[in-house]
């Protein structure tokens, strides 16, 4: 892909377009433009363009041709700007930079603001611009919000790397880094943390966007959370709670992922409240690879808002200029007009949204049901494919919890795992000590839980228990735990559990299930334990292969892999494992395994 043009850079060349007194590269004809400055729907409309931007929406006449200029006839179709998604965690696509602009440009998505959170984590600062650096080079817009709160916790857990405030100051100094990430700790933002606010203070300097996070029904902590500078949240459930956020001046992004789908009931503060909608777009946040194949991104959640009950024209608004704006970036992006981006779709049905044909750039991406366009090849360092540090090769005994109870019975704290929630709850529960060791009991649904530090190589291990999962038999392993993708191993027979975590540190992490000895499915991740290096259509595959592995081994939960990767998630309550131990959220303070009598 070549540099993308500055507006100013273009604007003489755009203007001799415009006026005919040059040809155009490419006028896309007759089609009924989705005006989202007036809500209108506009028939009979061309868009003349000059390499990646648009010089003229109107009529075109013969001066905008020359005898290279390409002509794609609308026929009456709808012409709708480049979707945008405003917040976004390309690492939980399980794909590459590259092989998720795929995906996303099939589907008419333009334009994404990421948050590599998940691999600053891993790598720090350089993980992020590792990330970045492949967005750049892509059709896909991809602009980077960086990073806010690495590690998640400084107490409760150990990650592979730190941010400070100054990698945030240096990160807010590259090209197309637009702002900062997600602010989760919004305690530590109200209450006054000096990390906290030195990093939107840095920002606020960069007159970059500050994005937030916060999930909280606090009303005097939104508006310290609000006047510290923060500005967004994409973490709003309720109607109430969204048209709360927005009188207090709030940008509200309306969440519809994979996992967390908002859309239903937050779509009601336009609905029912009839709010003035510029203050609000869409975003997916966090979208497995299925769904991308199945659902769609962007377009998917366009679609879903028009479900609920909202207008096509105003859906995209949502996911489009309003995204635009609260970047400020409505200028390059966000609509069809004169001097911004070429980047729009030709679509059928706008209740639908399937496009038929998406330009980025002003060249044709994906038409035909095929993308156009050569995608660079982006190289990480080794160091990155090899992110799996164990101290040893795991055995069956590390997995053991000993005590110097003597045999007989224990109560114990457990991790209870929630169906279809990122929440756990606190149980407890009696088990047998066997030999100075905790015995799992499979007639309660307790199994072993264990966390491996996989960065530092110190050999850290804690061994706790979890309820909910049914496993009968087996072991399964992920570096997906979030925040800090240390390397998890759940199961019933050790001898499978070490078999696992071994097993990821030879392919430099991702998901194993392993039975018996024998690995039933597999997804390497070989980018930072976190990402595949392969095509989507893969990568689906191997998910699907080891949803029926843990069914293999007795579990029926829905989304257990995901459920699996937040379980070491310590700042979600009630209860997490991490590779320093048992931590309650509730007190920030980690526990013993064992209740004392």
């Amino acid at each position: 892909m070549g540099k993308r043009t500055k507006q100013y850079e273009a604007a003489k060349r755009l203007g001799e377009v415009a006026l005919g007194k040059r040809p155009a590269d490419l006028i896309i004809r007759d089609g009924v433009l989705v005006n989202v400055f007036t809500g209108e729907l506009l028939e009979h409309t061309d868009v003349v363009i000059s390499d990646d931007r648009i010089a003229l929406v109107g009529k075109a006449i013969s001066e905008h041709e020359g005898p290279d200029t390409k002509i794609v006839e609308a026929n009456g179709r709808y012409l709708v700007p480049g979707l945008i998604d405003g917040h976004m965690h390309v690492e939980s696509t399980m794909l590459s930079v590259t092989e998720f602009s795929k995906a996303a440009l099939a589907k008419g998505t333009t334009t994404v603001f990421m948050d590599p959170h998940e691999i600053a984590n891993v790598f720090g600062a350089e993980g992020v611009r590792y990330m970045h650096e492949e967005g750049q080079q892509l059709p896909l817009k991809v602009y980077t919000t960086f990073p806010s709160c690495v590690p998640a916790t400084d107490d409760l857990e150990d990650a592979g790397a730190s941010l400070t405030v100054a990698d945030i100051q240096e990160g807010l100094s590259w090209d197309n880094v637009q702002g900062l990430g997600e602010v989760m700790n919004f305690p530590g933002v109200v209450h006054g943390d000096a990390k906290m606010l030195g990093e939107i203070t840095e920002t606020m300097k960069a007159n970059k966007t500050v994005t937030g996070h916060f999930p909280s029904e606090d009303p005097y902590a939104l508006e310290a959370y609000i006047a510290a500078g923060v500005t967004s949240d994409h973490e709003t459930i309720a109607k109430e709670d969204a048209l709360h956020k927005l009188r207090a001046g709030l940008h509200v992004q309306i969440r519809e992922g994979s996992a967390w789908r908002d859309v239903k009931e937050v779509i009601k503060v336009i609905t029912e409240y009839n709010v003035d909608t510029r203050n609000i777009s869409l975003v997916t946040d966090d979208v497995y690879p299925e769904t991308l194949i199945t659902k769609g991104h962007m377009n998917h959640v366009v679609r879903r808002a028009i479900e609920e009950g909202l207008h096509p024209v105003t859906a995209i608004q949502l996911a489009t200029i309003n995204s635009a704006r609260y970047f400020h970036m409505e200028n390059d992006i966000g609509s069809i007009s004169a001097g911004k981006f070429a980047d729009l779709l030709i679509v059928e049905d706008l209740n639908k949204m399937e496009a038929s044909a998406v330009i980025a750039d002003g060249r044709m991406q994906y038409e035909n049901g095929e993308l156009q366009q050569h995608f660079p090849t982006y190289t990480y360092p080794e160091t990155v494919r090899s992110s799996v540090h164990l101290a040893r090769d795991m055995q069956a005994d590390d997995f053991l919890h000993i005590t110097d109870r003597p045999d007989g019975d224990v109560h114990v704290h457990v991790v209870k795992a929630i169906e279809g929630s990122a929440r756990t709850e606190k149980m407890t529960a009696t088990l047998q000590v066997e030999n100075g060791a905790v015995q799992i009991d499979k007639n309660q649904d307790i199994i072993h839980l264990s966390c491996i530090d996989r960065h530092k190589g110190t050999g850290q291990i804690s061994n706790v228990f979890v309820h909910g999962f049914q496993f009968q038999q087996g072991a399964v392993a992920s570096t997906v735990a979030h925040d800090s993708h240390n390397l998890l191993v759940m199961g019933v027979n050790r001898e499978d559990m070490a078999i696992a975590a071994n097993r990821l540190a030879e392919i430099g992490g991702g998901l194993v299930a392993v039975r018996d000895g024998e690995i039933l499915a597999e997804l390497p991740m070989p980018i930072a334990g976190l990402m595949s290096d392969q095509p989507l259509e893969t990568v689906v595959s191997q998910v699907s292969d080891l949803v029926k592995a843990w069914e293999k081994l007795g579990c029926s939960m829905t989304d257990p892999i995901m459920t699996f990767s937040l379980i070491a998630l310590p700042v979600i309550p009630e209860i997490r494992i991490t590779n320093r131990g048992l931590a309650d959220v509730t007190t920030f303070k980690l526990i013993d395994v064992i209740i004392s009598e």
